[in-house]
């Protein structure tokens, strides 16, 4: 059965002693995982509590439950809302319709899956908000242990005062079924780290710029495969300056500042090992569509843990900081910081080739 010591060991062996909330969640995650499933006298699963991570990016949330998660031998699954959304809808484009389709599906993602992990749990849209409310609703009836990170408190989960109240019913069984822990911690994990070997940010957008992406590129993939392509994403044209088997290079206008979504993003980083993101014009987030897709992205590929390039006008940190439009993009910051550290591993090194390309039919 897992202990707190094991826990604790495996942070010590990445140089981390935790921290006092973060103990509070370890505790909490060893009790949770440790109690067993009972039933209620008409035979109903009666859940284990959950477990609900909160706070600022960075202060180790995915850390522990990450760990948690490697060393739980049970049934298990962790996943980021971002693909939860895109399975969630997959399915019930194709569930026959009933009294309660929803369940229908959850019921069914949920099969065999003893511990639940959602990692940067958020709700900003109403239409999500119904989705995941009732998804909670079946996967705590089925006694399913739930572990949700996030950097939104309960009560912040869902902000827009035009619906919040539709929400409150699920933030109260949130409150009533988990424990909820603040990660309140002054350090932020991901900054401060070594600077990695190979620079993955770039600024400002010249010559020296334009050969180094060059040789990034280069190295990874061969001259030969230096050629535009149109390519296909979540179905629709995607225009790259050069895709390889691991590494695809693009512009920021083809990636954020055209009409795109998630989806791509997923389907990307599901195809590359890597991205160079080329051409990013500082000003065009001043757009908050524009800006929160570049959110979207960096989300995705720090989730994937795929390497991500940047080139920009100016450099990238200090133009995000400050600007409004987008959610979570605090978060941004600070995954970036650790995208562009020696700690973040560049899959890159270790990439065999991947499938072909598809080029979008003509």
């Amino acid at each position: 059965m897992l202990d707190e010591a094991q826990v604790v060991s495996a942070l010590a062996a990445r140089e981390i002693v935790p921290d006092t909330s973060q103990r509070h969640a370890i505790a909490a995650l060893v009790a949770m995982l440790g109690t067993r499933v009972r039933r209620t006298w008409l035979g109903h699963p009666h859940a284990p509590p959950g477990i609900y991570c909160h706070g600022l990016p960075g202060r180790g949330k995915s850390l522990v439950v990450d760990t948690v998660f490697g060393l739980a031998t049970c049934s298990k699954r962790r996943i980021h809302f971002h693909e939860f959304l895109r399975e969630m809808n997959q399915r019930l484009v194709h569930e026959p319709h009933g009294d309660d389709r929803l369940a229908s599906v959850s019921k069914q993602w949920l099969a065999g899956v003893e511990l639940l992990c959602f990692d940067e749990f958020h709700v900003h849209d109403i239409a999500d908000a119904f989705l995941i409310g009732r998804f909670l609703d079946v996967a705590i009836d089925l006694g399913t242990r739930i572990v949700l990170t996030s950097n939104y408190a309960p009560d912040g989960l869902l902000p827009d005062p035009q619906f919040h109240e539709r929400f409150q019913p699920t933030i109260e069984r949130i409150r009533q079924h988990f424990v909820v822990v603040h990660f309140d911690g002054e350090r932020d994990y991901r900054f401060g780290s070594e600077d990695a070997a190979l620079l993955r940010f770039f600024a400002p957008l010249d010559t020296a710029t334009a050969q180094q992406l060059r040789h990034i590129f280069v190295h990874y993939e061969g001259s030969e495969a230096l050629q535009a392509q149109t390519l296909s994403a979540a179905g629709r044209p995607f225009v790259a300056r050069a895709a390889g088997n691991a590494l695809l290079w693009a512009d920021f206008q083809n990636l954020c500042v055209d009409n795109r979504s998630h989806l791509d993003y997923l389907e990307l980083a599901e195809r590359w090992q890597g991205l160079i993101v080329d051409n990013l014009h500082t000003g065009l987030l001043q757009k908050s569509h524009t800006l929160q897709r570049l959110v979207w992205l960096v989300d995705i590929f720090y989730d994937h843990k795929r390497a991500l390039f940047i080139a920009s006008d100016q450099p990238i940190a200090p133009a995000l900081n400050g600007l409004e439009g987008a959610h979570d993009l605090s978060r941004t910051l600070s995954r970036l910081a650790e995208m562009q550290s020696r700690a973040y591993p560049n899959p890159l090194d270790r990439a065999r080739p991947l499938s072909e390309t598809t080029p979008c039919p003509s």
